[in-house]
């Protein structure tokens, strides 16, 4: 049954990869954007990546890799999909930095132990089927103080799961959202972690862009819309950011956001 869900992921992938023009990607706005706030904490509890070692596992079209070696890293661009590494590769190229490209499962990592000082995933476990082999793994590469940083979509939100039960041709039939309690298993194999939760309120934009822009779901990816168009998106989103916050003090909310974003250190 793995391996049948890891083809169906490959063979998505792959087809995506094969439309994916370098030259449109924006590197620099995956990490920076006021929608990116994913990344944005990652980064905060990262500090400098110069001279280190990175694995970014699930790499996608590149943007982390590319981003991070602009930043000084060292950075293997890893992904079970073959067209996304070389989408990968082919970005390095274009923004004028070099990385290295691996074919990867990331429930079997072949690297040695304490390979790496940072892993980093992007929107990478809720496509494995069992995610907590992934973070085993994750662990085993990293070096003892090393860190391991990973964002993804949580499954709790009914706005989104709408979204989600809406844009079938974007998204591939197995993806398995986290639970909120992934956290915990997170907690139980590193010595400290950091965490936190993000769209609450903002999710307004991506009702707005269905009830009122009538942008199908199907047609333009809205993950990817928040980053390509963050400019026009700014004033309101940064307003419903601070709704956020506010939100999140609450009990039981943090769960409710779209997306999680864990620092950890082993």
């Amino acid at each position: 049954m793995q391996d049948d869900t890891l083809q169906k992921e490959r063979a998505f992938h792959d087809q995506w990869a094969s439309a994916i023009d370098v030259d449109g990607i924006r590197v620099a706005d995956y990490f920076e954007a006021c929608t990116a706030p994913e990344n944005r904490f990652i980064l905060h509890h990262l500090g400098d990546v110069r001279g280190k070692y990175l694995l970014d596992l699930g790499c996608g079209a590149g943007e982390n890799s590319v981003y991070f070696a602009s930043k000084g890293a060292r950075c293997v661009a890893a992904d079970y999909s073959p067209g996304m590494v070389e989408v990968a590769l082919k970005l390095a190229a274009a923004n004028g930095v070099e990385i290295e490209g691996q074919t990867i499962n990331a429930m079997a990592i072949a690297i040695p132990d304490n390979t790496f000082d940072i892993v980093y995933a992007a929107n990478l476990m809720h496509h494995i089927p069992d995610p907590l082999l992934a973070l085993q793994e994750m662990h085993r590469v990293v070096k003892p103080g090393g860190k391991v940083c990973f964002w993804d979509p949580l499954r709790h939100n009914p706005v989104i799961n709408v979204y989600r039960r809406i844009a079938t041709e974007v998204r591939t039939e197995d993806e398995t959202p986290l639970h909120i309690n992934i956290v915990n298993q997170v907690r139980s194999r590193f010595s400290q972690v950091e965490y936190d939760t993000f769209w609450l309120a903002t999710l307004w934009i991506f009702l707005r862009f269905y009830l009122v822009e009538r942008v199908n779901p199907n047609q333009e990816r809205y993950w990817k819309k928040i980053i390509l168009e963050h400019q026009r998106l700014a004033p309101t989103y940064q307003q419903l950011e601070r709704i956020d916050a506010m939100l999140k003090q609450l009990p039981l909310m943090k769960r409710m956001a779209w997306n999680l974003a864990v620092v950890a250190t082993k």
